[in-house]
C-alpha cells in the first residue's frame, strides 16, 4: 500500500475527479492523502466507484485547505517520508495568492525526491508504473556535508 497524494487548484479539481474516477481501482487499494475542498471532492468520487463496484473505499486523510496551511501540512509529511507519490494539478494559467507555499511545497516534493505529477500524463504514467505495487524507495540525497558545513 501507498501513501499517495493528491492535490489540486480549483480550475484543475475538475481534472483530478476525471482522473481519480479513471484510476480508482489502483487507487482503492492505497491510502489517500489530499489537501481541504480536494479530500471532498476525491472522497465522494472514491465512495461512488467503490460503491458501484462493491469495493471498500480507501481511507482518505484530509488536510487543511491549502492556502490555510494544507500545503505546509502536506510538505511535512513528505520530509516524514509519508507520501510515496505526489500528484499536483496546479494551474499555470491563475495567480495564486499562496504561490508561495506552492512553490515552497514543489520544492520539498523535489528534495525529497517523491515522484511528483503536475499534468494528467504524467500521473497516468505513475499510476500505472509497475513500481506502485513494489517496495520501491527513492534514493535520498545526502545532505549532511550541507547540514554540518561551518556557518
Amino acid at each position: 500500500m501507498k501513501n499517495i497524494a493528491l492535490v489540486a487548484h480549483d480550475n484543475r479539481k475538475i481534472d483530478l475527479i476525471e482522473w481519480v474516477k479513471f484510476n480508482w481501482g489502483e487507487l482503492s487499494e492505497n491510502k489517500i492523502y489530499c489537501t481541504g475542498t480536494t479530500g471532498k471532492l476525491v472522497e465522494k468520487a472514491l465512495s461512488e466507484k467503490c460503491k458501484e463496484h462493491n469495493c471498500k473505499t480507501p481511507e482518505i486523510i484530509k488536510l487543511k485547505s491549502g492556502p490555510l496551511g494544507g500545503d505546509q501540512q502536506m510538505g511535512a509529511l513528505i520530509t516524514e517520508n509519508k507520501i510515496d507519490l505526489f500528484i499536483f494539478l496546479w494551474d499555470p494559467m491563475q495567480p495564486q495568492a499562496h504561490d508561495v507555499d506552492v512553490k515552497a511545497l514543489l520544492r520539498i516534493a523535489v528534495l525529497y525526491n517523491v515522484p511528483t505529477a503536475c499534468n494528467r500524463s504524467t500521473a497516468d504514467l505513475m499510476i500505472s508504473s509497475p513500481l506502485i505495487k513494489s517496495d520501491y524507495k527513492p534514493v535520498l540525497k545526502d545532505y549532511s556535508e550541507y547540514i554540518n558545513r561551518n556557518v
